[in-house]
């Protein structure tokens, strides 16, 4: 198995802080990154109505994936990353 990577990811509030209380943890997302388990997601808060980004982050790392399931209704192209908080921080 290869290295893992860190994909950089921009993240809305709505989003963003249960993932940080623990509440959220499955991420859904266009496969479109060649996601692994084992790899990061670097979660980057970011106003979508007001620009840049808010500073604060959240680290996660990829437990489970399940790659575009239309019979369990995931479509082609999506994938639902099951995740866990590693850190966080006020940027």
């Amino acid at each position: 198995m290869g290295s893992a990577t860190t994909h950089e990811l921009k993240t809305w509030p709505e989003f963003f802080q249960p993932v940080v209380d623990g509440r959220k943890t499955v991420e859904l997302r266009s496969d479109d990154r060649a996601f692994k388990v084992g790899d990061h997601l670097l979660l980057r808060e970011y106003e979508r109505n007001l620009g840049p980004y808010t500073g604060r982050k959240c680290l996660v790392v990829i437990t489970h994936i399940v790659r575009g399931a239309p019979d369990f209704g995931l479509k082609e192209g999506y994938v639902a990353l099951s995740i866990r908080r590693e850190e966080a921080e006020r940027g």
